[in-house]
């Protein structure tokens, strides 16, 4: 029987355990498997960097949730994109990589895969004359895109993406970690791979670390299942089963970090300290309308550009009180950063920097008129 997305959230790959009846499946905290005999494995298990029933059923839980059909669940984010990257690129290979991405992503790209010969162009991912001038024939394997990208909220067509990529010949790549697949899901518009850092929405707790790959691409797939298995940067099973309670209100926390990230855009939309707010949920976005086709909701990640400079930001960032001071996002506690110094500063000097004025706010779920009075609070007074 097919269910839906809140239903699979719940249920997918968490079967009860059959040998006590628990609801929950247990946490398999283990690094071996005894096994029946040289070679005879109890359901394929014999070593934890292999494999482990707590992450098997995570795995199958990300498939389930983007609409693939293979997921694999990795130590961090960065650790799924590393893999991901070496089962597919070479050297003399050529990524083009939207040029609003996480800082992380670029400084993987191109100060660890750039010495092995892989180049990578920044682009504007929303102007799709400048993606295919970049387009090397031959030689560009990856479109890598976030929407909405971090920390500048811009939407990117994912089924243009999709063509440019197929016309290309290359893997269109889609960073996924800011909308969830409760809000967006880009395999069915046509991308090739998924990427999550699970540590945030998809954790939703601040308490988790990991990151995922999911496709339906069999051959790739095995690619990076091989990688997760040779250099073992595995998602332990504690880990798992945290990511996995957490996924089972997804639905819910989204739909609440949705709303609380809308009021907060509104509020700031035309307010006399604030230059510019980047949400896509805001009708004066260049990408609402995108935004609203290929997402069921707009996120609860927004920023902010202050009108008096780099000053004011830092003053604000640091006077919050519910907003706390901190890397990552996506959990269910209100975070607010200052990218310039904090996730994008090993891009400072690239088309990727970010301006100084430039605050980040995760939206948690707590009560918005407590989060507006603590943003309205914190602004310098001048």
């Amino acid at each position: 029987m097919s269910s839906r997305f809140d239903t699979r959230a719940i249920h997918a790959g968490q079967e009860f355990d059959p040998a006590t009846g628990a609801v929950v499946p247990p946490i398999y905290q283990t690094s071996t498997f005894v096994q029946d005999g040289i070679g005879g494995l109890r359901g394929g298990y014999e070593y934890a960097r292999s494999g482990n029933p707590t992450r098997d059923s995570l795995q199958t839980l990300l498939a389930a949730l983007e609409g693939g059909s293979h997921g694999v669940a990795f130590s961090s984010g960065l650790a799924a994109e590393d893999a991901l990257l070496r089962a597919v690129l070479r050297p003399g290979d050529h990524v083009v990589l939207g040029n609003d991405v996480y800082g992380g992503t670029h400084r993987l790209i191109s100060r660890v895969h750039g010495p092995w010969g892989v180049e990578v162009d920044p682009v504007e991912m929303s102007d799709f004359d400048q993606i295919r001038a970049a387009v090397r024939q031959g030689s560009t394997k990856v479109l890598w895109v976030e929407t909405p990208s971090n920390p500048l909220m811009k939407i990117t067509d994912i089924a243009a993406l999709a063509e440019i990529g197929k016309e290309a010949g290359a893997l269109v790549v889609v960073d996924n970690t800011f909308a969830s697949p409760a809000l967006q899901r880009p395999l069915e518009l046509g991308a090739d791979v998924v990427v999550h850092s699970t540590t945030k929405y998809l954790g939703g707790h601040s308490d988790v670390l990991g990151g995922a790959v999911v496709t339906s691409d069999e051959e790739l797939a095995e690619k990076v299942r091989f990688l997760q298995f040779a250099a073992g940067a595995v998602l332990a099973p504690m880990e798992a089963w945290l990511t996995v309670r957490g996924i089972k209100t997804l639905g819910v926390r989204m739909e609440r970090h949705s709303k609380n990230a809308l009021a907060v855009a509104e509020h700031f939309a035309e307010h006399p300290k604030i230059e510019r707010v980047y949400y896509a949920g805001l009708p004066t976005h260049p990408g609402h309308e995108l935004a609203a086709r290929q997402m069921t909701s707009f996120g609860g990640m927004l920023s902010i550009a202050l009108k008096d400079g780099e000053q004011a930001a830092r003053t604000m960032a640091e006077s919050t009180k519910l907003f706390q001071l901190a890397e990552s996002l996506g959990g269910v506690e209100s975070l607010i950063g200052y990218p310039a110094e904090m996730t994008h500063a090993s891009v400072r000097g690239t088309p990727l920097e970010v301006a100084p004025n430039i605050l980040r706010l995760s939206v948690g779920i707590e009560d918005v008129d407590d989060l507006l009075e603590d943003l309205e609070q914190a602004l310098p007074r001048s």
